[in-house]
């Protein structure tokens, strides 16, 4: 068996559900015979033991809870993690360690599981929010399994910190959106403006050439046109790689032009909707919503056949709400748990700069909303 601070995350999750049963199960047995007795009781000390041993040295935190929220073990990982001792977290309900608004709703959460049998985390790794004893919050991943006894059910929760992984991911993306407006801003005032020069001496000699020879007037206009063809490629290459300008209007200007492109490209009725102004002063920022968007309406022309996608920006309580919807096909559960490639940028995007995304489909099934809910320092 390979010591307990090796086991990778699966082998740990496997080994300390298993372990935990054969405690619950020891401790209900009623062992008739000395030897047997004897035996159940070595067993159930080396099973302790190795369960104590594994929840001591696991380099991620071990929290176990019961039906009702309550920490029953709380491990020095989790110590380390979240700030309080196992003395004080211990007989206190989880949510000690979430921030609002999940702190509210996660007594909701283990009621309706209970009564429906319905699991929204219970075997699905995701990231979620953790809060420190100080107050301070963090990006954690967290995994959750459940252990069925003879009378009761436990759930054990293995976290980890992310902060610096995040961190870095946040940094790698700024780096790349910088070199991605760098090189637009080179193509429209570098390569346009060299191309421009071009044509204008097109022009200049075709006027020369149309005295002499109206053949080679006609090549030269050619050339000319193809170079005009050329700038206008050019020019939608840079404005591909930095969309948002970087005036605080940007994101507006751009969503604009956005949908006017989508209209015109797909010929599907496409608006964007701003009831009064958003400006954002940060262009990494804007720029990460503006992908969303552009990815939101990519997914529904390509999945939901639209006739109509309307794109929102407003404010929502003390933050603004970001969405993109459409009357297509809709979005099915299957669908999102599966997930393409453009659904986890998506999440990912909001993630690094603190947003929370939803997608869902309509009331009757049909059509679908991206929901992308942010605050930013306007």
């Amino acid at each position: 068996m390979k010591e307990p601070g090796r086991l990778t995350r699966a082998e740990l999750i496997k080994l300390t559900g298993k372990l935990q049963r054969k405690v619950g199960v020891n401790e209900v047995q009623q062992v008739k015979h000395t030897r047997a007795r004897q035996k159940a009781e070595a067993a159930l000390h080396e099973s302790s033991e190795r369960l104590r041993a594994i929840l001591e040295t696991a380099v991620e935190g071990i929290i176990t809870i019961d039906e009702r929220g309550r920490i029953e073990s709380f491990n020095p990982a989790a110590e380390k993690i979240f700030g309080y001792t196992a003395r004080e977290a211990i007989g206190q309900n989880i949510k000690l360690l979430m921030p609002a608004p999940y702190r509210q709703e996660h007594d909701g959460y283990l009621a309706n599981y209970r009564h429906t049998g319905h699991a929204k985390i219970i075997g699905i790794g995701r990231e979620v929010v953790g809060q420190r004893k100080d107050g301070t919050t963090f990006p954690m991943d967290l995994s959750v399994s459940e252990v069925r006894m003879a009378e009761r059910r436990l759930f054990t929760g293995f976290v980890r910190d992310i902060t610096e992984r995040k961190q870095l991911e946040k940094e790698i993306i700024e780096i790349s959106n910088r070199e991605q407006q760098r090189i637009g801003q080179d193509l429209h005032d570098g390569l346009c403006q060299e191309l421009a020069g071009i044509e204008m001496m097109c022009q200049v000699l075709e006027q020369k050439l149309a005295a002499k020879s109206r053949l080679e007037a006609e090549q030269v206009g050619k050339i000319g046109r193809h170079i005009r063809d050329a700038i206008s490629h050019t020019r939608k290459l840079a404005r591909g790689l930095s969309p948002v300008e970087l005036e605080t209007n940007g994101l507006m200007s751009a969503l604009h032009e956005l949908v006017a492109h989508v209209q015109k490209l797909f010929n599907i009725e496409c608006r964007f909707e701003c009831p009064e102004p958003v400006l954002i002063q940060n262009n990494v920022f804007a720029t990460h919503l503006y992908r969303i968007v552009q990815e939101a309406i990519n997914n529904a022309v390509k999945h939901g056949k639209p006739r109509r996608i309307l794109v929102s920006l407003k404010p929502a309580g003390g933050r603004f709400a970001l969405a993109v919807t459409d009357d297509g096909t809709g979005f099915s559960t299957e669908s999102q748990k599966s997930g393409g490639m453009g659904l986890h940028i998506m999440k990912y995007r909001a993630g690094v700069v603190n947003a929370a995304l939803e997608v869902r489909s309509g009331a009757d099934g049909a059509g679908t909303t991206v929901m992308c809910v942010f605050q930013e320092n306007l």
